[in-house]
Order: structure tokens, then C-alpha cells, then sequence
């Protein structure tokens, strides 16, 4: 197998991804927990490509085989609800001996404390049960820590009972300030409780298998992992696009499923009503079917459940980003339906009479994605879609319409085709590199762009997130790089590195498909001036008051990443970089007496408290206070500016029209893009005053 060869493959489509597994109903019998002949021969597989092809060179040894116990550990309890200090204590001769069971193909150990597990399970919801019997007193002055996953392990299970007393109380609390009945409120959390020691007992051979690897793969770092024979039949169903649902990327964090972005043209992006950081802690089908609670749910059965054929209605009961554990929620209702290429196309507009911009037009072109019809491609069709020709039409029609400059727009596009974000780039710069790509072994190749005609040559401004990946950063990056553009909004998400699927059973003979996949990280991107994507992402020229948070976002907020990297710059030719202080002075003005800004700056400060927070309080008073505050704060917030933005005034979010809510979406959407335009509509008018002055 030539390193090159895999590279060049894993270049071809570069995306985000997220493995699910279909639910289970059968109980697994705790003798059946054993490792399979064909696992053992799946490590010593995994061992070996990891070893030869892994871009990151990390020695199996007693350091490694630590850094693996804890994180096994971790994907077994994160919120260290289960284990106690004893149990870890019984774990502990493990922790320097599971390098040398790996290397032996040993997974006794893993399937040991899985057994334990399972049976702390059983255990923790038994006590939950039982609490659920008794009465609380919601006057006493007492505080639970929700998040336990920086915590010491409690030191025995009496710690452990007033730690599970603590959250019951609190789930109780919870639903008691949302007005549920005290029968639903036991029912809903007794079938809670059930529900996880059932999906406990449902879990196979083959998942904790894949848990144990996993552990491994993410001590090495974020983007390597094992995919179990199921879960690979599962990744080739998204990949033929045929996976039909609500358009949103999800990922468990502690018990929650939490929204990690939602897909544009999806019926969840669409909605106006899903954000990234919302959690689902409940899943209904159609208009009136009985919302499932699902908070303690795998990821992958909580994605089962809002599957769907399309033109089916799914519930979910999201806890909004901005409120916290414990906290209101709402319900929202979506439509299942299939995300076509044409809701990803590139789509332009144009901006103009925006106070201070006086007569200039700035067009802009949106850019959810970096998609090619490799099919389409494959069949020999000449007119296959493309983003680099969508878009060449698009700059040429904006130019026939008169804009006096152009934006990109990619916020929110987490990659796809590298061939797209080098082709594209061809579309604004003569001819160069435009990426570098460091495999393994350490050669290097250049990525260039293929065609030597510019399409555009004006005023640029590339417009960009936290949650702009991939792709999207080896464009932006060139641009900047080139000093072809302005680089406007937050730090981008920092994935600079290149993954491969791994065929295991290809090693062996009559392997078909019984080992499953190894998703392996194989190279890293390094922009034209030397400098890596990875980690820190691409960091604008002008950055937006709210990217505070985005420190703790992409790559920079994930265990373990591979670090920020240099090497030496490719040879190109940028253009002198233009001053850009006086831009960013007066942005800040600009900004600082913006409703909108002002909106999106104190949310984005709101949503960071919230976030830090780990403990709630379990008095009911100060529980009610506390919700009403946040209610009236988002309420006023929200009041001032819809009034800003001449919206009507809604006193009841339940009973907003649609089209208001929908209005309102759009109108935040819009902000960010509106000051993007003025930077550039500045630009130009001192580049025609420079022009008119020149002799």
C-alpha cells in the first residue's frame, strides 16, 4: 500500500462526519462480553497501519498505555457517575499494561472493565428507582454538580448515592418548574433510568470493542478512529447522500446529544429554530406521537430515532445553547427530507444603500459547501456541477450587474472537495500554489492552480466563522496569503489534517467486510506561507467582538489535536498587503453603536457564562428566579432588537407567526454580511479616490 497512493485518494473529498450505529432490542448476556478471533486480528491490523501510515508519530509504550486508560475510562463514564475511586483503584495494573495487550492482540482488559461497568450500571439505576419513591425538599439550601467531568472519582459508592440523590432531585426540579404533573414527572424519569441500563445491556461484543480502539485512536488524536462492521455499512449510506433527516450534525457530550452544526438546506438550518450548542433531550414522531426522553441515550439511538422517510414530521425538544443544564425548553417541528446539491449551491445577491456606503454595490456570493458531482464527473457528463463553475457564473453575472466589489461568504461551510477550494481559488489569482500537503513521511505537495485566467480581479472580502472548516480554510487562507482579499469575522475551526478509510479486511485473506474500517489521519495542510490550518485555523484581518468563544471551538477546544505546525514557504508572488488599521477603527465604531452587534456581542457573553457553569442550584425559589431572569433577559434583548431592526413586537415567542420567526433569522443571518460589505465599500471608495489623485 504506497503512502502517496492513500493520500492522493483521501484527497479527492475532504468532509465532516459523524458514524451512527441502528438501535438495538436485544439484552446481551454478560458471559457472551468476550473479544471474537476477529477482533484480535483487527488490532494487530490497526497496530500496524497506524504505526506505518499515521501522520502523527507516537510510540506505543507505557505513556501511550496510560493516556488510553483514561480515556477509556472517559467513554465509558464521562460525567463519572458510575465508577467510584475503588473501582479505578481495581482498574489501576491495567494502566501501564495495555500497550503490550494491544500489541498482542490481549483485549481481555477491555472487556473486564466493561463487565464492571455494566454492572455499576445496573447498580446506579436500581438506587435511581428507588429515590424515585421518596420525597425532596426543595426549600433546603443545597447545589448539584451537573457537570462532573473534571471531577475527582467519588471515593466510594455513599458519595456516589448522594451524587445520584443530587440528580434525581435535580431531574425532578427540572420537569416540576415545567409544569408537569408529579405522576409524568416519575414516569417520564423512571423510564429514563430503564432506558439507559436497557441500552447498557444492549450494547455487544463488537461496541465495546470498537469503544476500546477508539480510545487508542483519540490518544493519538481527534480524527482517528474505528469503525465497527456496522457502523461502516452505516458510513457508506450517508456517503451515497441517500440518508434522509433533519440536516443537523450531532455528537454526545456527557448525557446530552448535542446540534455541533446544522447543515445548510436542511429542514433543521431552514427552521431557523436549531443552533449549534442546542441539546436534544427529547425525540417525538409525527404531529402528536409521545415525545421519547432521551437525555443518557447513545448518540447513535438518538439519531435512529430522528431518522426518517422524508416528507415525515419528527418532534424534537431541544434545551436551548443559552440556557442552562436544567434549564427551559422548546419544542420544535420539522419536516424529514433529503438535502439536495442545488440547497448547498453557491447563490449571490447583492448589497447596497446601507448607511455610509453611500452609492456602491457589493455582491455577494454564499458558499454553504465545496461540492463536486463526482458522478457526475465519473459518467463523462461535461456540464457536471461544480462550486469553482457555479460560481465563475455567478462573479461573472455580478460583474455584468455592475457590483463594485464581492464577498464570499463561508461561514457556517465545513469543507468537501479540495479540488473545488484549489480551482476555486484559481477563479481570483493568476496562476500559483495554492496548498501544501505534508504526508507522513514528510514529502510535500503542492497543490496549484490549474488555470492561469482570473475570473475576478476587484475588491475581495472573504467572510468567515468558527465553524468555516477545511476547505473552506485552504481558500481563505490562500486568499490572505496572497493578500488577494480581507479576511472578516472569527477564527476558522483549525481542521488542517487529511483522513483516509482503511478497508482492514484487505489484510487478510477472504477478510470481506467482518474487521471493519480504520478512519486514519495520513497528512497535514500547510497554507503557501508555511503556516498550518491546523489548530489555530485562519485568523481574519478584521475579527469580530464575538469571537471570544471560538478559542474554545474546532480543533482548539478537542483533546488531544495535533498542534500547529510550520514549514517553509512555497514560492509565490502576494501583492503588497494594504493597511488595514484605519478599516478596523472604524468598524469598531461602527460596531459599537450597532443594535445588531450589540445583540450578537451580548449573546455570545451570555452563552459563554451559561456555558461555564457546572453547578445548579436545587432550591426551588432560586431555580424559579433564576429562569425568570433568563427569560426576561432574552426577552429584552430580543424586544430591543426587533425594535432596531423595525421588526414588530412579539410578547409571546410560543405565539410568533413563522414568517416572523423567519424574518428574524434572516435578519440576524444579514448582520454580519451588512458590516462585511461596508469594510469592502470603504475599501473601494479610497481605492477610487487613490485612482483619481494618481496622475
Amino acid at each position: 500500500m504506497n503512502r502517496m497512493t492513500i493520500l492522493k485518494a483521501a484527497l479527492a473529498l475532504l468532509i465532516l462526519h459523524s458514524s451512527v450505529l441502528p438501535a438495538k432490542t436485544t439484552v446481551v448476556p454478560l458471559d457472551e462480553l468476550e473479544p471474537t478471533r476477529e477482533q484480535r486480528q483487527a488490532t494487530l491490523i490497526i497496530i500496524r497501519v497506524i504505526d506505518k501510515y499515521h501522520y502523527k508519530d507516537m510510540a506505543l509504550d507505557d505513556d501511550a498505555s496510560s493516556a488510553i486508560f483514561e480515556r477509556y475510562l472517559d467513554s465509558l463514564d464521562p460525567n463519572r457517575s458510575y465508577f467510584d475511586a475503588r473501582d479505578v483503584a481495581r482498574f489501576e495494573p491495567y494502566r501501564d499494561r495495555l500497550d503490550e495487550a494491544l500489541k498482542q492482540a490481549q483485549l481481555t482488559p477491555a472487556f473486564e472493565i466493561f463487565r464492571i461497568y455494566r454492572q455499576r450500571v445496573d447498580e446506579r439505576v436500581a438506587y435511581a428507582l428507588d429515590l424515585l419513591e421518596r420525597q425532596f425538599d426543595f426549600n433546603r439550601d443545597e447545589s448539584y454538580r451537573f457537570d462532573r467531568s473534571k471531577a475527582d472519582w467519588a471515593k466510594d459508592r455513599v458519595e456516589l448515592d448522594e451524587i445520584w440523590r443530587q440528580r434525581v432531585k435535580n431531574d425532578i426540579l427540572t420537569l416540576r418548574l415545567s409544569d408537569k404533573p408529579e405522576e409524568e414527572i416519575r414516569d417520564t424519569l423512571r423510564k429514563r433510568y430503564q432506558g439507559i441500563q436497557r441500552r447498557t445491556r444492549q450494547l455487544a461484543s463488537n461496541d465495546v470493542y470498537q469503544t476500546f480502539m477508539n480510545a487508542y485512536t483519540l490518544s493519538l488524536e481527534p480524527h482517528t478512529s474505528y469503525m465497527s462492521p456496522r457502523v461502516s455499512e452505516n458510513f457508506d449510506i450517508s456517503m451515497r447522500l441517500s440518508l434522509e433527516g433533519i440536516g443537523a450534525v450531532l455528537r454526545g457530550e456527557n448525557e446530552y446529544t448535542e446540534v455541533l452544526r446544522t447543515v445548510v438546506g436542511g429542514p433543521a438550518a431552514l427552521s431557523g429554530q436549531v443552533a449549534a450548542g442546542d441539546r436534544i433531550i427529547g425525540v417525538g414522531q409525527g404531529e402528536s406521537g409521545e415525545m421519547l426522553d432521551v437525555v443518557g441515550w447513545r448518540l447513535q439511538d438518538v439519531v435512529d430515532k430522528i431518522r426518517g422517510p422524508k416528507g415525515t414530521v419528527v418532534r424534537l425538544r431541544l434545551l436551548p445553547e443559552d440556557s442552562a443544564a436544567g434549564g427551559p425548553d422548546k419544542e420544535v417541528t420539522l419536516v424529514r427530507n433529503k438535502i439536495k446539491l442545488e440547497d448547498q449551491a453557491a447563490k449571490k445577491s447583492i448589497i447596497e444603500g446601507l448607511d455610509g456606503m453611500g452609492p456602491t454595490r457589493i455582491g455577494v456570493i454564499d458558499l454553504p459547501a465545496f461540492y463536486r458531482d463526482f458522478r457526475g464527473q465519473s459518467r463523462g457528463d461535461k456540464d457536471f456541477r461544480s462550486t469553482t463553475r457555479d460560481v465563475r457564473k455567478l462573479l461573472q453575472e455580478l460583474q455584468q450587474e455592475g457590483v463594485d466589489g464581492i464577498v464570499v461568504d463561508l461561514r457556517q461551510n465545513g469543507g468537501g472537495s479540495l479540488i473545488e477550494a484549489t480551482e476555486l481559488t484559481g477563479l481570483f489569482i493568476a496562476s500559483g500554489p495554492v496548498v501544501q500537503v505534508r504526508d507522513a513521511s514528510g514529502d510535500i505537495e503542492v497543490e496549484r492552480d490549474p488555470d492561469p485566467n482570473t475570473v475576478y480581479e476587484g475588491p475581495l472580502a472573504v467572510l468567515v466563522d468558527r465553524n468555516s472548516a477545511s476547505a473552506s480554510e485552504i481558500f481563505a487562507g490562500a486568499i490572505q496569503d496572497y493578500g488577494r482579499g480581507i479576511i472578516i469575522g472569527e477564527p476558522t475551526f483549525g481542521k488542517g489534517t487529511v483522513q483516509t478509510l482503511v478497508d482492514l479486511g484487505r489484510f487478510v485473506r477472504d477478510g470481506g467486510d467482518k474487521l471493519g474500517r480504520l478512519r486514519l489521519t495520513m497528512a497535514q495542510f500547510f497554507r503557501i506561507n508555511g503556516g498550518s490550518t491546523q489548530f489555530r485555523g485562519v485568523v481574519p484581518d478584521i475579527i469580530f467582538p464575538f469571537a471570544s468563544t471560538a478559542d474554545e471551538h474546532g480543533e482548539r477546544g478537542l483533546d488531544n489535536a495535533i498542534p500547529w505546525a510550520q514549514i517553509e514557504a512555497a514560492s509565490y508572488s502576494p501583492r503588497h498587503p494594504a493597511d488595514l488599521t484605519r478599516y478596523r477603527q472604524n468598524h469598531q465604531a461602527r460596531i459599537a453603536a450597532d443594535a445588531g452587534f450589540r445583540y450578537l456581542i451580548e449573546e455570545d457573553a451570555y452563552v459563554k457564562t451559561m456555558r461555564e457553569r457546572t453547578q445548579i442550584s436545587l432550591q426551588e425559589q432560586v431555580r424559579k428566579q433564576e429562569w425568570e431572569e433568563r427569560e426576561n433577559r432574552r426577552k429584552s434583548n430580543k424586544k430591543r432588537f426587533r425594535a432596531a431592526l423595525g421588526l414588530a413586537s412579539v410578547d409571546d415567542d410560543e405565539k410568533e407567526q413563522q414568517e416572523e420567526k423567519t424574518k428574524e433569522s434572516d435578519e440576524v443571518d444579514q448582520i454580519q454580511v451588512n458590516e462585511a460589505a461596508r469594510i469592502l465599500a470603504e475599501l473601494v471608495g479610497d481605492q477610487r479616490r487613490a485612482a483619481m489623485v494618481q496622475p
